[in-house]
Protein backbone atom coordinates (compact mmCIF):
# COMPACT_ATOMS: atom_id res chain seq x y z
CA UNK A 1 0.00 0.00 0.00
CA UNK A 2 2.62 2.28 0.94
CA UNK A 3 4.50 1.78 -2.66
CA UNK A 4 1.20 2.01 -4.24
CA UNK A 5 0.46 5.60 -2.58
CA UNK A 6 3.77 7.22 -3.10
CA UNK A 7 3.58 6.13 -6.89
CA UNK A 8 -0.11 7.88 -6.49
CA UNK A 9 1.76 11.24 -5.28
CA UNK A 10 4.40 11.15 -7.98
CA UNK A 11 2.31 10.57 -11.10
CA UNK A 12 -0.33 13.15 -10.37
CA UNK A 13 2.11 16.06 -9.53
CA UNK A 14 2.06 16.76 -13.10
CA UNK A 15 -1.53 17.90 -12.09
CA UNK A 16 -0.51 20.49 -9.70
CA UNK A 17 0.27 22.90 -12.95
CA UNK A 18 -3.12 23.06 -13.65
CA UNK A 19 -4.28 24.53 -10.93
CA UNK A 20 -3.74 27.35 -8.25
CA UNK A 21 -4.24 28.49 -4.46
CA UNK A 22 -7.30 30.02 -3.24
CA UNK A 23 -6.49 33.82 -3.81
CA UNK A 24 -9.86 35.56 -2.05
CA UNK A 25 -8.59 34.62 1.60
CA UNK A 26 -5.07 35.86 1.21
CA UNK A 27 -3.32 33.86 4.01
CA UNK A 28 -4.39 30.78 1.84
CA UNK A 29 -2.95 32.64 -1.36
CA UNK A 30 0.45 32.18 0.38
CA UNK A 31 0.65 28.73 0.54
CA UNK A 32 2.95 26.48 -1.37
CA UNK A 33 0.33 25.07 -4.61
CA UNK A 34 3.05 22.10 -5.34
CA UNK A 35 2.42 20.08 -2.02
CA UNK A 36 0.51 16.51 -2.44
CA UNK A 37 -0.03 14.13 0.26
CA UNK A 38 -2.37 11.32 0.71
CA UNK A 39 -3.11 9.44 4.01
CA UNK A 40 -5.19 6.30 4.81
CA UNK A 41 -6.87 4.81 7.86
CA UNK A 42 -7.38 0.88 6.50
CA UNK A 43 -10.21 -1.15 8.39
CA UNK A 44 -10.12 -3.73 6.05
CA UNK A 45 -10.19 -7.32 7.76
CA UNK A 46 -10.98 -6.00 10.46
CA UNK A 47 -7.17 -4.59 11.44
CA UNK A 48 -6.45 -0.74 11.83
CA UNK A 49 -3.75 0.52 9.73
CA UNK A 50 -2.18 3.32 8.61
CA UNK A 51 -0.91 4.45 5.13
CA UNK A 52 0.45 7.51 3.95
CA UNK A 53 2.58 9.33 1.19
CA UNK A 54 3.44 12.51 0.30
CA UNK A 55 3.24 15.56 2.05
CA UNK A 56 0.13 13.45 4.30
CA UNK A 57 1.87 14.93 7.58
CA UNK A 58 1.96 18.70 6.30
CA UNK A 59 -0.73 21.08 8.42
CA UNK A 60 -3.02 23.22 6.66
CA UNK A 61 -6.58 24.79 7.20
CA UNK A 62 -9.90 22.63 7.30
CA UNK A 63 -11.91 25.12 5.46
CA UNK A 64 -15.05 23.64 3.99
CA UNK A 65 -14.28 19.92 5.02
CA UNK A 66 -15.30 21.15 8.57
CA UNK A 67 -18.77 21.30 7.69
CA UNK A 68 -18.85 17.65 7.77
CA UNK A 69 -17.68 18.07 11.80
CA UNK A 70 -20.34 20.87 12.44
CA UNK A 71 -23.21 18.90 10.66
CA UNK A 72 -22.45 15.95 12.74
CA UNK A 73 -22.45 18.04 15.88
CA UNK A 74 -25.76 20.14 15.12
CA UNK A 75 -27.62 16.79 14.46
CA UNK A 76 -26.53 15.49 17.79
CA UNK A 77 -27.36 18.80 19.06
CA UNK A 78 -30.41 19.07 18.41
CA UNK A 79 -32.34 16.23 16.10
CA UNK A 80 -31.78 15.38 12.49
CA UNK A 81 -35.12 16.23 11.86
CA UNK A 82 -34.91 19.72 13.54
CA UNK A 83 -31.62 20.59 11.06
CA UNK A 84 -33.26 19.63 7.82
CA UNK A 85 -36.66 21.89 8.85
CA UNK A 86 -33.74 24.90 8.55
CA UNK A 87 -31.42 23.48 5.18
CA UNK A 88 -32.70 21.39 2.67
CA UNK A 89 -29.99 18.29 1.71
CA UNK A 90 -30.48 18.57 -2.32
CA UNK A 91 -27.15 19.60 -4.46
CA UNK A 92 -27.88 23.28 -5.32
CA UNK A 93 -26.66 24.01 -8.99
CA UNK A 94 -25.01 27.20 -7.87
CA UNK A 95 -21.62 28.32 -6.37
CA UNK A 96 -20.93 27.47 -3.18
CA UNK A 97 -21.48 30.70 -2.04
CA UNK A 98 -24.14 32.07 -4.24
CA UNK A 99 -27.61 33.57 -2.67
CA UNK A 100 -29.57 32.65 -5.58
CA UNK A 101 -30.22 28.42 -4.39
CA UNK A 102 -32.57 30.57 -1.63
CA UNK A 103 -34.00 32.90 -4.04
CA UNK A 104 -35.00 30.27 -6.41
CA UNK A 105 -36.21 27.52 -4.63
CA UNK A 106 -40.21 27.29 -3.86
CA UNK A 107 -38.51 27.26 0.20
CA UNK A 108 -36.18 29.90 1.13
CA UNK A 109 -34.04 28.13 3.14
CA UNK A 110 -30.20 27.07 1.56
CA UNK A 111 -29.88 23.80 -0.12
CA UNK A 112 -27.80 21.64 1.96
CA UNK A 113 -25.59 21.69 4.82
CA UNK A 114 -22.27 21.88 2.67
CA UNK A 115 -22.65 25.45 0.59
CA UNK A 116 -21.91 28.23 2.70
CA UNK A 117 -25.39 29.80 3.52
CA UNK A 118 -26.65 26.29 4.80
CA UNK A 119 -23.00 25.41 6.69
CA UNK A 120 -24.13 29.11 8.76
CA UNK A 121 -26.89 27.76 9.78
CA UNK A 122 -25.43 24.35 10.71
CA UNK A 123 -22.75 26.31 13.09
CA UNK A 124 -25.67 28.41 14.60
CA UNK A 125 -27.07 24.86 15.63
CA UNK A 126 -24.33 24.08 17.52
CA UNK A 127 -24.75 24.59 21.38
CA UNK A 128 -22.55 27.25 22.94
CA UNK A 129 -23.84 30.73 24.22
CA UNK A 130 -21.32 32.44 22.13
CA UNK A 131 -18.82 31.99 19.40
CA UNK A 132 -15.59 31.26 22.11
CA UNK A 133 -17.73 28.00 23.41
CA UNK A 134 -19.03 26.71 20.00
CA UNK A 135 -15.53 27.03 18.90
CA UNK A 136 -14.25 25.37 21.88
CA UNK A 137 -16.67 22.43 21.51
CA UNK A 138 -15.93 22.12 17.66
CA UNK A 139 -12.41 21.78 18.89
CA UNK A 140 -13.04 19.36 21.48
CA UNK A 141 -14.97 16.79 19.19
CA UNK A 142 -12.81 17.39 15.81
CA UNK A 143 -9.40 16.10 18.11
CA UNK A 144 -11.49 13.26 19.42
CA UNK A 145 -12.06 12.39 15.80
CA UNK A 146 -8.57 12.69 15.06
CA UNK A 147 -7.14 11.73 17.90
CA UNK A 148 -4.58 14.61 17.84
CA UNK A 149 -4.68 17.01 20.78
CA UNK A 150 -2.80 19.75 18.97
CA UNK A 151 -5.62 21.11 16.21
CA UNK A 152 -6.17 24.22 16.76
CA UNK A 153 -7.47 27.62 14.96
CA UNK A 154 -4.95 28.78 12.32
CA UNK A 155 -4.94 32.36 13.78
CA UNK A 156 -3.44 34.48 10.81
CA UNK A 157 -6.09 32.08 8.74
CA UNK A 158 -9.09 33.40 10.94
CA UNK A 159 -8.16 36.30 10.79
CA UNK A 160 -8.17 36.96 6.95
CA UNK A 161 -11.28 34.53 6.66
CA UNK A 162 -13.05 37.73 8.50
CA UNK A 163 -11.52 40.56 7.04
CA UNK A 164 -12.52 38.96 3.22
CA UNK A 165 -15.64 37.78 4.47
CA UNK A 166 -18.37 40.08 3.08
CA UNK A 167 -20.08 37.42 0.68
CA UNK A 168 -20.82 35.64 3.79
CA UNK A 169 -22.17 38.34 6.01
CA UNK A 170 -24.88 39.59 2.97
CA UNK A 171 -25.82 35.54 3.53
CA UNK A 172 -26.30 35.47 6.92
CA UNK A 173 -28.05 38.64 6.95
CA UNK A 174 -30.22 37.78 4.23
CA UNK A 175 -31.00 34.64 6.62
CA UNK A 176 -31.38 36.71 10.02
CA UNK A 177 -33.89 38.88 7.51
CA UNK A 178 -35.63 35.29 6.64
CA UNK A 179 -36.22 34.13 9.88
CA UNK A 180 -33.60 30.72 8.77
CA UNK A 181 -31.05 31.40 11.19
CA UNK A 182 -31.92 33.00 15.23
CA UNK A 183 -28.72 34.53 17.81
CA UNK A 184 -26.78 37.52 17.22
CA UNK A 185 -25.20 37.24 12.97
CA UNK A 186 -21.54 38.67 13.73
CA UNK A 187 -20.83 35.73 16.86
CA UNK A 188 -22.28 32.78 14.47
CA UNK A 189 -20.37 34.64 11.73
CA UNK A 190 -17.30 34.60 14.25
CA UNK A 191 -17.40 31.07 14.99
CA UNK A 192 -18.02 30.04 11.38
CA UNK A 193 -14.97 32.00 10.52
CA UNK A 194 -12.81 29.83 13.24
CA UNK A 195 -14.15 26.60 12.04
CA UNK A 196 -12.74 26.78 8.60
CA UNK A 197 -10.14 27.69 9.92
CA UNK A 198 -8.73 24.95 11.70
CA UNK A 199 -5.74 23.10 11.37
CA UNK A 200 -5.30 19.49 10.28
CA UNK A 201 -3.28 17.40 7.91
CA UNK A 202 -4.80 14.87 5.45
CA UNK A 203 -3.87 12.27 8.47
CA UNK A 204 -6.11 13.87 10.62
CA UNK A 205 -9.28 13.84 8.09
CA UNK A 206 -8.17 9.96 6.97
CA UNK A 207 -8.85 9.82 10.86
CA UNK A 208 -12.56 11.47 10.74
CA UNK A 209 -12.97 8.98 7.29
CA UNK A 210 -12.60 6.57 9.15
CA UNK A 211 -14.93 7.15 12.25
CA UNK A 212 -17.51 7.82 9.30
CA UNK A 213 -16.99 4.44 7.53
CA UNK A 214 -16.65 2.56 10.54
CA UNK A 215 -20.45 3.63 11.31
CA UNK A 216 -19.63 6.27 14.00
CA UNK A 217 -16.80 4.13 16.12
CA UNK A 218 -13.41 4.90 16.83
CA UNK A 219 -11.48 2.49 15.20
CA UNK A 220 -8.76 2.93 17.35
CA UNK A 221 -11.02 2.81 20.74
CA UNK A 222 -13.69 0.99 19.98
CA UNK A 223 -16.09 4.47 21.26
CA UNK A 224 -19.14 5.28 19.46
CA UNK A 225 -18.52 8.92 18.46
CA UNK A 226 -21.06 9.61 15.95
CA UNK A 227 -25.09 7.88 16.04
CA UNK A 228 -25.24 5.78 13.17
CA UNK A 229 -28.17 7.15 11.85
CA UNK A 230 -26.38 10.47 11.68
CA UNK A 231 -23.35 9.05 9.61
CA UNK A 232 -25.62 7.44 7.01
CA UNK A 233 -27.18 10.92 6.55
CA UNK A 234 -23.76 12.46 6.61
CA UNK A 235 -22.13 10.00 4.02
CA UNK A 236 -25.03 10.87 1.39
CA UNK A 237 -24.81 14.25 1.66
CA UNK A 238 -21.22 13.75 0.76
CA UNK A 239 -21.72 11.90 -1.77
CA UNK A 240 -24.47 14.56 -3.55
CA UNK A 241 -23.26 17.87 -2.47
CA UNK A 242 -19.53 17.27 -1.30
CA UNK A 243 -17.78 18.52 -3.84
CA UNK A 244 -19.70 21.49 -5.12
CA UNK A 245 -20.71 21.45 -8.49
CA UNK A 246 -18.52 18.72 -9.52
CA UNK A 247 -20.26 16.39 -7.07
CA UNK A 248 -21.89 14.29 -10.06
CA UNK A 249 -19.20 13.67 -12.12
CA UNK A 250 -17.43 12.75 -8.90
CA UNK A 251 -20.05 10.62 -7.64
CA UNK A 252 -20.01 8.67 -11.70
CA UNK A 253 -15.97 8.82 -11.54
CA UNK A 254 -15.24 7.77 -8.39
CA UNK A 255 -18.09 7.18 -5.83
CA UNK A 256 -16.79 7.53 -2.57
CA UNK A 257 -18.34 9.73 -0.18
CA UNK A 258 -15.98 12.93 -0.05
CA UNK A 259 -16.27 16.38 1.21
CA UNK A 260 -13.56 19.09 0.06
CA UNK A 261 -12.14 22.30 0.97
CA UNK A 262 -10.51 25.39 -0.66
CA UNK A 263 -7.45 24.75 1.81
CA UNK A 264 -6.48 21.72 -0.49
CA UNK A 265 -8.35 19.13 1.87
CA UNK A 266 -10.42 16.26 0.68
CA UNK A 267 -12.14 13.58 2.99
CA UNK A 268 -13.11 10.62 2.32
CA UNK A 269 -15.38 7.97 4.15
CA UNK A 270 -15.41 4.51 1.85
CA UNK A 271 -17.91 2.93 4.28
CA UNK A 272 -16.86 -0.41 5.81
CA UNK A 273 -13.51 -0.21 3.87
CA UNK A 274 -11.48 2.95 4.80
CA UNK A 275 -10.70 7.07 5.40
CA UNK A 276 -8.63 8.64 2.97
CA UNK A 277 -7.30 12.19 3.86
CA UNK A 278 -5.68 14.26 0.85
CA UNK A 279 -4.27 17.43 0.66
CA UNK A 280 -3.29 19.52 -2.13
CA UNK A 281 -3.93 23.21 -2.35
CA UNK A 282 -3.59 23.93 -5.80
CA UNK A 283 -7.35 24.05 -6.59
CA UNK A 284 -9.67 23.35 -9.78
CA UNK A 285 -12.04 25.91 -11.13
CA UNK A 286 -14.54 24.44 -9.19
CA UNK A 287 -12.24 24.86 -5.78
CA UNK A 288 -11.23 21.55 -5.16
CA UNK A 289 -7.91 20.51 -5.08
CA UNK A 290 -6.96 19.40 -8.71
CA UNK A 291 -4.25 16.90 -8.21
CA UNK A 292 -6.38 15.42 -5.18
CA UNK A 293 -9.02 14.80 -7.24
CA UNK A 294 -7.38 12.86 -10.04
CA UNK A 295 -5.18 10.92 -7.37
CA UNK A 296 -8.63 9.82 -5.74
CA UNK A 297 -9.87 8.71 -9.20
CA UNK A 298 -6.83 6.32 -9.10
CA UNK A 299 -7.02 4.81 -5.62
CA UNK A 300 -10.84 4.33 -6.04
CA UNK A 301 -9.96 2.25 -9.31
CA UNK A 302 -6.87 0.53 -7.91
CA UNK A 303 -8.77 -0.26 -4.47
CA UNK A 304 -12.31 -0.94 -5.91
CA UNK A 305 -13.57 1.47 -3.73
CA UNK A 306 -16.59 2.93 -5.81
CA UNK A 307 -19.65 2.42 -3.60
CA UNK A 308 -21.74 2.04 -6.51
CA UNK A 309 -20.02 -0.72 -8.38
Amino acid sequence: MFDLLETLVKENKKYIKYGNVATYIPALAQVDENQLGVAIVDLRNNNYKEYFAGDYNQVFAIESTSKVITLIMAMMDNSPEYVFKKIGMEPSGFAFNSILNMEINNKPVPSNPFINAGAIVVNSLVKGKDSNERTKRILEFTKKLTNNPDIDVIEDIYLSEKRTGDINRSLAYHMKGCNIVDGDVEDILDSYFRQCSISVTAMDLAKIGSVLANKGICPWSNERLIPMDICTIVKSIMVTCGLYDESGDFAVHIGIPAKSGVGGGILGAVPNKMGIGIFGPALDSMGNSIAGVKMLQQLSKNLDLDIFE
